[in-house]
């Protein structure tokens, strides 16, 4: 489903903050919300939040490259005050 921000005056974070809301409920509801016609100062915003990916369809169908996490292993005695 397309967004159209076309007549959004201003573009703040408040309003990344509203799209991104918009989209996971869109998610919940079992449809994509794509921002179209957005201007490049809330472009640049999308953007900088990360949510690129999210609210203007880039990289759909790719999987996105992530790090594993690294696991750490503890070893000690319970009763050990130094662990």
């Amino acid at each position: 489903m397309d967004c159209d921000v076309g007549h959004v005056p201003r573009a703040d974070l408040a309003t990344v903050g509203a799209l991104a809301r918009a989209a996971l409920n869109a998610r919940r509801q079992g449809e994509r919300l794509r921002v179209v016609n957005a201007s490049p100062g809330l472009h640049s915003l999308i953007e900088l939040a990360g949510l690129g990916g999210a609210l203007l369809g880039r990289g759909q169908g790719e999987a996105e490259e992530r790090e594993e996490a690294l696991r750490v292993e503890e070893r000690g005695e319970a009763r050990d005050p130094s662990a």
